[in-house]
């Protein structure tokens, strides 16, 4: 955790930043694989993290605005807890190490809402999506469950926003930590891929260096050959010669900040002449996109930027043609770009995204396009100074997808459908980088991990 003096000061500025009423901050309990006591790996709740520091299940936190007072709901190990998940500190001592300085038994916490209700306090809380908080909201405030979203706080969803969006140096750090483990599940990854291996063995030696390195994973491991589907979790196929993967993976560190890389390479170790046009291509778009990625851009002119980069690409390769612009402008090149171009990254590979992506992504100047392709850009306001950006950028050619607008004649104009054939069974490339927003331009944070060809096929033969 960080010094007791950061968790002080995240919760007075929260405070502050509210107003008025009480702020209730749950925290997240084990999740049951298929009963009781045989959970998924705890994952703390990040906002009670960032504001507790505290990586415990069954806890709670509520911030009396007007006062300034903070309480810890939480209950002291039992003798059964002892014996079966081994001793640890008291939880009076662990709060008082992140600056709290009243705990009390979990069960006072109904009574406490109750009497803050009774009393004509607000009760502020963030946009609930566990189940087990749903109904211990339903139980503690009587909101029913398909209202619960609706009537959470937005002064307390933008509060956490603007404290949470723009990162410190201590907070890079951590995110360096997981960003240096995942330079070690790639070149491992791609050092040991060969013809014949199934997904799984690569996936699984990334696995093991990312609990090695003292974290987790931050997000289940994309690694497939068919890279074409944009969120592919499988891992069953067997690499053949010739084929490309594409690994979207990344490791978090012990204080749970994210990383998140995407490359893609070759499984032979070398790329072919027409994976390398692609492949460059979405480099080239990458690049552009990450220098415009500065404090009073909006996002979404790198998302435009980099999509007119692989749409030139195209133009070259003749599998589009026309103006560029208009291309863009009406969406022709989102059959090859389906999605948008990255989003914040930090205690959550997609940052703070359960509050709400018209909040953190969007403002009364930005609003969300509903075109295909652009609908799907998670981030399009301006960037500030201190926000952390991925810069994920990708070409793929979706079978289906190809077919579907080809039926229906879909911008025959633009797109070259006679040459598109010959490019169907290709799959797709995406490259993927963080990216810290400074004052003096964009800095990919973390250590270098191959990304030019030349560094990738060198990575692959070791």
């Amino acid at each position: 955790m960080f010094n007791t003096e950061t968790y002080i000061q995240r919760r007075s500025k929260i405070m502050l930043a509210v107003g008025d009423g009480l702020i209730l901050l749950m925290g997240n309990d084990f999740s049951p694989m298929n009963y009781t006591d045989n959970a998924y790996h705890f994952r703390q709740d990040s906002n009670f993290l960032y504001f507790t520091g505290l990586n415990l299940p069954v806890l709670a936190l509520t911030l009396h605005c007007s006062s300034g007072e903070v309480i810890l709901y939480g209950n002291e190990q039992s003798i059964e807890d002892k014996i079966w998940m081994g001793p640890q500190k008291a939880l009076s001592e662990q709060a008082a190490a992140v600056g709290i300085e009243q705990v009390r038994p979990y069960n006072e916490l109904a009574a406490a809402l109750q009497t803050a209700r009774a009393s004509g306090q607000q009760v502020h809380y963030l946009p609930p999506y566990r189940g087990e908080n749903k109904i211990q909201l339903f139980q503690y405030l009587g909101i029913p469950f398909e209202q619960q979203k609706e009537r959470t706080s937005a002064a307390l969803i933008k509060a956490v926003i603007s404290l949470r969006e723009r990162k410190s140096p201590a907070e890079i750090v951590e995110m360096e930590k997981a960003l240096a483990i995942t330079k070690a599940m790639y070149l491992a990854v791609m050092k040991q891929c060969k013809p014949g291996m199934k997904e799984a063995q690569l996936a699984g030696i990334a696995h093991g260096i990312a609990l090695a390195g003292g974290g987790e994973l931050a997000y289940p491991i994309i690694l497939t050959k068919n890279g074409q589907v944009l969120h592919n979790h499988e891992h069953h196929h067997v690499l053949q010669d010739g084929d490309l993967v594409l690994a979207d993976m990344g490791a978090a560190s012990a204080m749970q900040y994210a990383a998140d890389i995407t490359r893609t390479f070759p499984v032979n170790g070398k790329f072919s002449s027409q994976q390398k046009d692609i492949y460059q291509i979405v480099l080239n778009a990458q690049l552009a996109a990450i220098d415009l990625l500065r404090p009073g851009i909006k996002h979404l002119e790198a998302h435009l930027k980099a999509s007119k980069v692989i749409t030139e690409g195209l133009k070259s390769l003749n599998i589009l043609k026309g103006d560029t612009e208009e291309i863009v402008a009406l969406g022709a090149h989102a059959l090859f770009f389906p999605h948008g171009l990255g989003h914040m990254i930090g205690l959550d590979v997609h940052d703070m995204e359960d509050l709400g992506e018209h909040y953190l992504g969007y403002d009364e100047e930005t609003t969300r396009s509903t075109q295909f392709g652009l609908k799907s850009l998670r981030m399009a306001r301006e960037l500030e100074e201190g926000h952390v950006m991925t810069s994920e950028p990708g070409l793929y050619f979706i079978p289906d997808l190809i077919d579907k607008w080809q039926e229906n004649n879909h911008f025959a104009q633009f797109v070259n459908y006679a040459e598109l054939q010959h490019w169907r069974n290709f799959s797709g490339v995406r490259i993927e980088d963080d990216v810290l927003v400074t004052a003096n331009g964009p800095r990919i944070i973390g250590p270098a991990i191959p990304k030019t060809i030349e560094e990738v096929e060198a990575a692959c033969q070791g």
